[in-house]
């Protein structure tokens, strides 16, 4: 599928500043090496050319090449960037405040766990971290502008049936895009007993941290470092990083804003991934940075023995008919996402062709059961296995291969929904070309004499 207009000009424009704020010694080096002149005006807006000297060395300074002439395809797109946002000044397009907060606030928290400390990031960077907060959030904000224009101008396109149907009859077959073998999976769960005994075993040890870090025997960090069963956060000292409440369990979220202050430890808090203890970092608005500790109490091993060989049963009635895999689903099952969907599993891969949908490639699933699934024919069941829920809670698992679909060329029959978004996003591109068109017959437009050999994209730069 072809790119929007907008999306590519945002890769390339976002990209070189993210490279700008990661290198600024490299900044001050390109600048001091060229005779600042202005490069391009596009209406009240200026382009200087040390601006895009500096942004071609750090795309060259990736080791990526660009296809075409870098000195030309970068000015383009920051033209094509400024036509966007002067648009949007005139149709009074601004960003969403608390979104480009939220953005820039997760930005800066991975900088400073990827050099160490705010005072590294300063140092890094050559400017305070005032100053790194307001240029990231001039870019953040820009980026935020830039797709609400997309949206506003492409937002009601639609694709009528017929549309995809009169696409898919006259496209080269070739032209589509090969489609990866994909499979719809049923799944029941069920997650062993844990015994009493064993969360009172967790539940003293939290209060042992506790006491141990109230005392002063201890850090926080260092407890979370060496005991939280958390992968994520361990080793950054049980540190979560800024989230809204939205974000977080509601029992944790309860407990984490009401916090009073820097020094206590919360209560143990129960969440579906276990048992926590924790400690505030910094409140700053709607969002909130906490440290904590997760521990999990540990399945019996007779108890996950009886479990496996309940689920054995329920694999046994399903596989002699005696009972559909839609009811042990519905009346059995603990997987909270499927249990209503009569065992269905649904793609929560944000990233895949399928998100949302009932189709996974097979890296998409679990890896457990893809384990299973690779093994199976088309309405087989499995026999019982253990997994980790989303959670990472163990449970024991049984799954059904509901449809496996080989690898295929995208046609109208399995992949409808591809195929209209093909012609989607072809209506897309050819309104926003349009639009760029109509608007550089609008703006003025000035270009240096060394850019007027470049072949463009777009060449009504070089009619005015």
């Amino acid at each position: 599928m072809n790119k929007s207009v907008l999306t590519s000009v945002i890769s390339v424009v976002a990209f070189l500043s993210l490279l700008g704020a990661f290198a600024p010694n490299a900044s001050a080096q390109s600048r001091a090496n060229v005779v600042d002149e202005v490069a391009w005006v596009i209406g009240d807006e200026t382009i200087l050319l040390s601006d895009i000297e500096r942004q071609r060395l750090y795309y060259e300074s990736t080791g990526q090449r660009m296809e075409g002439n870098a000195r030309c395809i970068i000015p383009e797109q920051m033209a094509i960037q400024k036509l966007f946002l002067n648009q949007a000044q005139i149709d009074s397009v601004y960003p969403n405040e608390q979104m480009v907060t939220v953005a820039v606030n997760q930005w800066l928290d991975a900088v400073v766990n990827e050099v160490g400390s705010r005072e590294k990031v300063e140092e890094y960077f050559g400017r305070n971290f005032a100053q790194i907060r307001a240029e990231r959030r001039k870019v953040v904000s820009e980026e935020y502008v830039m797709m609400q224009m997309q949206q506003k101008l492409v937002g009601d396109i639609q694709v009528t049936p017929s549309e995809v149907n009169r696409f898919y009859d006259t496209v080269n077959r070739d032209s589509l895009p090969f489609m990866p073998l994909t499979v719809e999976v049923q799944i029941v769960t069920q997650e062993p007993k844990v015994q009493v005994s064993e969360v009172d075993r967790v539940k003293q040890k939290l209060i042992e941290y506790s006491d141990k870090i109230s005392k002063g025997e201890m850090s926080f960090e260092t407890v979370a470092r060496i005991y939280s069963e958390d992968g994520n956060t361990a080793l950054k000292g049980g540190e979560m990083g800024f989230v809204g409440r939205a974000e977080l369990e509601p029992e944790f979220a309860n407990v984490a804003f009401g916090l009073p202050d820097n020094d206590k430890v919360s209560r143990i808090v129960k969440t579906a991934r276990g048992y926590h203890i924790m400690q505030l970092i910094e409140k700053r608005g709607d969002q909130i940075n906490v440290r904590h500790i997760l521990l999990r109490p540990h399945v019996d091993g007779d108890e996950l023995t009886a479990t496996t060989n309940r689920m054995d049963s329920i694999a046994h009635l399903i596989r002699v008919d005696s009972l559909p895999i839609e009811v042990a689903a519905k009346y059995y099952s603990y997987d909270e996402d499927s249990r209503l969907s009569n065992g269905q599993m649904v793609n929560a891969n944000h990233q895949s062709l399928y998100y949302g949908t009932s189709r996974f490639v097979m890296e998409d699933l679990p890896q457990e059961v893809s384990a299973q699934v690779a093994k199976l024919q088309e309405g087989e069941i499995s026999a019982p296995f253990t997994m980790l829920d989303k959670n990472n809670n163990t449970v024991v698992a049984i799954v059904k291969l509901k449809k496996r679909v080989p690898g295929h060329r995208a046609n109208v029959v399995d992949d409808y929904q591809v195929v209209k978004g093909i012609v989607l996003q072809k209506k897309q591109d050819e309104t926003l070309h349009e639009w760029i068109r109509e608007k550089q017959k609008k703006t003025y437009v000035r270009i240096s004499p060394e850019y007027r050999q470049c072949e463009f994209q777009y060449p009504g730069w070089l009619e005015q």
